[in-house]
Protein backbone atom coordinates (compact mmCIF):
# COMPACT_ATOMS: atom_id res chain seq x y z
CA UNK A 1 0.00 0.00 0.00
CA UNK A 2 2.80 2.42 0.95
CA UNK A 3 4.56 1.58 -2.33
CA UNK A 4 1.40 2.47 -4.34
CA UNK A 5 1.07 5.76 -2.49
CA UNK A 6 4.73 6.52 -3.22
CA UNK A 7 4.35 5.83 -6.95
CA UNK A 8 1.17 7.91 -7.07
CA UNK A 9 2.94 10.80 -5.36
CA UNK A 10 5.82 10.68 -7.82
CA UNK A 11 3.48 10.61 -10.82
CA UNK A 12 1.47 13.52 -9.44
CA UNK A 13 4.64 15.54 -8.86
CA UNK A 14 5.85 14.91 -12.42
CA UNK A 15 2.43 15.85 -13.84
CA UNK A 16 2.31 19.06 -11.78
CA UNK A 17 5.78 20.19 -12.85
CA UNK A 18 5.02 19.51 -16.53
CA UNK A 19 1.62 21.22 -16.40
CA UNK A 20 2.76 24.38 -14.67
CA UNK A 21 5.92 24.61 -16.77
CA UNK A 22 3.87 24.51 -19.97
CA UNK A 23 1.42 27.07 -18.63
CA UNK A 24 4.27 29.38 -17.71
CA UNK A 25 5.78 29.10 -21.19
CA UNK A 26 2.47 30.03 -22.81
CA UNK A 27 1.97 32.95 -20.44
CA UNK A 28 5.50 34.28 -20.80
CA UNK A 29 5.69 33.98 -24.60
CA UNK A 30 5.66 37.49 -26.13
CA UNK A 31 2.79 38.42 -28.43
CA UNK A 32 4.12 38.35 -31.97
CA UNK A 33 3.49 41.56 -33.93
CA UNK A 34 1.88 41.37 -37.36
CA UNK A 35 4.50 40.66 -39.96
CA UNK A 36 5.45 43.63 -42.15
CA UNK A 37 7.94 43.34 -44.97
CA UNK A 38 11.04 45.51 -44.65
CA UNK A 39 10.72 46.14 -48.38
CA UNK A 40 7.23 47.65 -48.38
CA UNK A 41 4.93 50.06 -46.59
CA UNK A 42 1.13 49.85 -46.56
CA UNK A 43 -1.26 52.82 -46.41
CA UNK A 44 -4.60 52.98 -44.60
CA UNK A 45 -6.45 51.75 -47.70
CA UNK A 46 -4.27 48.65 -47.97
CA UNK A 47 -2.20 49.85 -50.92
CA UNK A 48 1.28 48.34 -50.71
CA UNK A 49 4.28 50.38 -51.88
CA UNK A 50 7.77 49.07 -52.55
CA UNK A 51 10.52 51.07 -50.88
CA UNK A 52 14.16 51.78 -51.63
CA UNK A 53 17.11 53.04 -49.59
CA UNK A 54 19.04 55.82 -51.32
CA UNK A 55 21.98 57.01 -49.29
CA UNK A 56 20.70 57.70 -45.77
CA UNK A 57 17.06 57.99 -46.84
CA UNK A 58 14.26 55.52 -47.44
CA UNK A 59 11.74 56.41 -50.18
CA UNK A 60 8.66 54.82 -51.69
CA UNK A 61 9.28 53.56 -55.23
CA UNK A 62 5.71 54.27 -56.35
CA UNK A 63 3.42 57.29 -56.41
CA UNK A 64 0.89 57.63 -53.61
CA UNK A 65 -2.72 56.61 -54.31
CA UNK A 66 -4.30 56.67 -50.86
CA UNK A 67 -7.90 57.94 -50.61
CA UNK A 68 -8.14 58.41 -46.85
CA UNK A 69 -6.25 60.28 -44.19
CA UNK A 70 -4.55 58.51 -41.34
CA UNK A 71 -7.64 58.94 -39.12
CA UNK A 72 -9.91 57.33 -41.71
CA UNK A 73 -11.49 60.51 -43.11
CA UNK A 74 -11.91 60.48 -46.89
CA UNK A 75 -9.78 62.80 -49.01
CA UNK A 76 -12.11 64.87 -51.19
CA UNK A 77 -12.31 63.72 -54.80
CA UNK A 78 -12.89 66.64 -57.18
CA UNK A 79 -13.51 65.85 -60.85
CA UNK A 80 -14.95 69.13 -62.16
CA UNK A 81 -12.35 71.46 -63.71
CA UNK A 82 -13.94 74.69 -62.54
CA UNK A 83 -14.43 73.41 -59.01
CA UNK A 84 -10.80 72.22 -58.86
CA UNK A 85 -9.51 75.63 -59.93
CA UNK A 86 -11.35 77.45 -57.15
CA UNK A 87 -10.30 75.19 -54.28
CA UNK A 88 -8.70 76.45 -51.11
CA UNK A 89 -9.20 73.10 -49.36
CA UNK A 90 -7.82 69.58 -49.75
CA UNK A 91 -8.55 67.40 -52.78
CA UNK A 92 -7.26 64.61 -55.00
CA UNK A 93 -8.04 63.31 -58.46
CA UNK A 94 -6.96 60.71 -60.98
CA UNK A 95 -5.37 61.92 -64.21
CA UNK A 96 -8.27 62.62 -66.61
CA UNK A 97 -10.49 61.33 -63.78
CA UNK A 98 -9.61 57.83 -64.98
CA UNK A 99 -8.57 55.54 -62.16
CA UNK A 100 -8.76 52.36 -64.23
CA UNK A 101 -6.31 53.52 -66.92
CA UNK A 102 -4.05 55.82 -64.93
CA UNK A 103 -4.51 55.30 -61.21
CA UNK A 104 -2.97 51.88 -60.80
CA UNK A 105 0.18 52.88 -62.70
CA UNK A 106 0.76 56.56 -61.94
CA UNK A 107 -1.07 56.98 -58.64
CA UNK A 108 -3.25 59.94 -57.71
CA UNK A 109 -2.71 63.69 -58.03
CA UNK A 110 -3.11 65.79 -54.87
CA UNK A 111 -3.28 69.51 -54.29
CA UNK A 112 -1.01 71.09 -51.71
CA UNK A 113 -3.80 71.41 -49.16
CA UNK A 114 -4.19 67.62 -49.14
CA UNK A 115 -0.54 66.81 -48.52
CA UNK A 116 -0.31 69.23 -45.59
CA UNK A 117 -3.73 68.53 -44.06
CA UNK A 118 -3.57 68.05 -40.28
CA UNK A 119 -5.20 64.60 -40.61
CA UNK A 120 -2.04 63.36 -42.37
CA UNK A 121 -2.02 61.72 -45.78
CA UNK A 122 0.90 59.39 -44.92
CA UNK A 123 1.14 56.07 -43.09
CA UNK A 124 2.59 56.19 -39.57
CA UNK A 125 6.37 56.60 -39.74
CA UNK A 126 6.33 58.36 -43.12
CA UNK A 127 5.90 61.91 -44.41
CA UNK A 128 5.89 64.04 -47.54
CA UNK A 129 9.51 65.15 -48.06
CA UNK A 130 10.60 68.75 -47.66
CA UNK A 131 12.58 70.59 -50.33
CA UNK A 132 15.67 70.08 -48.15
CA UNK A 133 15.11 66.32 -48.02
CA UNK A 134 14.81 66.24 -51.79
CA UNK A 135 18.08 68.14 -51.90
CA UNK A 136 19.78 65.49 -49.74
CA UNK A 137 18.69 62.91 -52.31
CA UNK A 138 20.00 65.04 -55.16
CA UNK A 139 23.33 65.70 -53.50
CA UNK A 140 23.74 61.98 -52.86
CA UNK A 141 23.29 61.33 -56.58
CA UNK A 142 25.52 64.27 -57.55
CA UNK A 143 27.75 65.83 -54.90
CA UNK A 144 28.22 69.01 -56.96
CA UNK A 145 24.58 70.07 -56.58
CA UNK A 146 23.95 73.44 -54.93
CA UNK A 147 22.00 73.16 -51.67
CA UNK A 148 19.68 76.04 -52.58
CA UNK A 149 19.42 75.58 -56.33
CA UNK A 150 16.34 76.52 -58.32
CA UNK A 151 15.91 75.32 -61.89
CA UNK A 152 17.82 72.54 -63.59
CA UNK A 153 20.72 70.93 -61.78
CA UNK A 154 23.18 68.07 -62.04
CA UNK A 155 24.12 66.30 -65.23
CA UNK A 156 22.13 63.10 -64.87
CA UNK A 157 20.11 63.13 -61.62
CA UNK A 158 16.85 62.93 -63.54
CA UNK A 159 18.14 59.96 -65.50
CA UNK A 160 19.09 58.20 -62.29
CA UNK A 161 15.57 58.78 -60.93
CA UNK A 162 13.49 57.89 -64.00
CA UNK A 163 12.16 54.43 -64.72
CA UNK A 164 14.33 53.11 -67.55
CA UNK A 165 11.86 52.31 -70.29
CA UNK A 166 9.52 53.80 -72.88
CA UNK A 167 6.51 51.75 -71.77
CA UNK A 168 5.35 54.43 -69.36
CA UNK A 169 7.63 57.21 -70.56
CA UNK A 170 7.43 58.84 -73.98
CA UNK A 171 10.46 58.13 -76.16
CA UNK A 172 13.33 58.95 -76.01
CA UNK A 173 13.25 59.20 -72.17
CA UNK A 174 16.70 60.77 -72.29
CA UNK A 175 19.37 59.32 -70.01
CA UNK A 176 16.99 57.14 -68.01
CA UNK A 177 18.85 54.45 -66.03
CA UNK A 178 16.94 54.30 -62.72
CA UNK A 179 20.28 53.52 -61.10
CA UNK A 180 18.96 55.01 -57.85
CA UNK A 181 16.03 52.60 -57.70
CA UNK A 182 13.59 55.52 -57.30
CA UNK A 183 11.62 54.41 -60.39
CA UNK A 184 10.20 57.83 -61.25
CA UNK A 185 7.02 57.72 -63.33
CA UNK A 186 5.53 60.43 -65.60
CA UNK A 187 2.20 60.93 -63.84
CA UNK A 188 1.65 64.38 -65.33
CA UNK A 189 -0.26 67.00 -63.39
CA UNK A 190 -3.44 68.98 -63.07
CA UNK A 191 -3.14 72.71 -63.63
CA UNK A 192 -4.65 75.05 -61.09
CA UNK A 193 -7.28 75.72 -63.78
CA UNK A 194 -8.31 72.07 -63.56
CA UNK A 195 -6.91 71.03 -66.96
CA UNK A 196 -4.74 67.88 -67.12
CA UNK A 197 -1.41 67.68 -68.93
CA UNK A 198 1.94 65.96 -69.59
CA UNK A 199 1.20 62.39 -68.50
CA UNK A 200 3.90 60.09 -69.93
CA UNK A 201 6.03 63.20 -70.52
CA UNK A 202 6.78 64.54 -67.02
CA UNK A 203 6.84 63.33 -63.46
CA UNK A 204 6.13 66.04 -60.87
CA UNK A 205 6.24 65.59 -57.10
CA UNK A 206 5.24 67.91 -54.30
CA UNK A 207 7.55 68.90 -51.49
CA UNK A 208 5.92 69.97 -48.24
CA UNK A 209 7.84 73.27 -48.32
CA UNK A 210 5.57 76.25 -48.89
CA UNK A 211 7.19 79.30 -50.49
CA UNK A 212 4.49 81.95 -50.01
CA UNK A 213 0.71 82.30 -49.76
CA UNK A 214 0.23 81.00 -53.29
CA UNK A 215 3.08 78.63 -54.09
CA UNK A 216 5.07 75.67 -52.83
CA UNK A 217 8.22 73.91 -53.99
CA UNK A 218 8.14 70.84 -56.20
CA UNK A 219 10.47 68.67 -58.28
CA UNK A 220 10.06 67.35 -61.78
CA UNK A 221 11.82 65.25 -64.41
CA UNK A 222 11.01 65.00 -68.10
CA UNK A 223 11.23 62.59 -71.02
CA UNK A 224 13.49 64.98 -72.98
CA UNK A 225 16.26 65.73 -70.45
CA UNK A 226 18.24 63.88 -67.79
CA UNK A 227 18.63 66.62 -65.18
CA UNK A 228 16.16 67.37 -62.40
CA UNK A 229 14.22 70.61 -62.04
CA UNK A 230 13.49 72.35 -58.76
CA UNK A 231 10.63 74.84 -58.97
CA UNK A 232 9.17 77.15 -56.35
CA UNK A 233 6.11 78.15 -58.35
CA UNK A 234 3.80 75.23 -57.63
CA UNK A 235 0.36 76.78 -57.25
CA UNK A 236 -1.24 75.35 -54.11
CA UNK A 237 -4.27 74.36 -56.18
CA UNK A 238 -2.25 72.32 -58.68
CA UNK A 239 -2.35 68.53 -58.61
CA UNK A 240 0.99 66.70 -58.48
CA UNK A 241 2.15 63.21 -57.62
CA UNK A 242 3.51 62.40 -54.16
CA UNK A 243 6.37 60.23 -52.98
CA UNK A 244 6.93 59.46 -49.30
CA UNK A 245 10.07 59.41 -47.21
CA UNK A 246 10.57 57.52 -43.97
CA UNK A 247 10.70 59.53 -40.74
Amino acid sequence: MKRKIFYFSVLFAVFSITFFTNCKKKTDDPVKPSQTSSNTVTDIDGNVYNIVTIGTQVWTKENLKVLHYRNGDAITNVTDNTAWGTLSTEAYCWYNNDNVTNGSIYGALYNYYAITDYRNICPVGWHVPTASEWNILEKYLDSTVDTLFVGSTGTDIGGKLKEADTIHWTSPNVGATNSSGFTGLPGGYRYSSGIFGTIKFKGLWWTSSQVNSYNASYRYVSYDFQTIMAATSGNLQAGYSVRLIKD
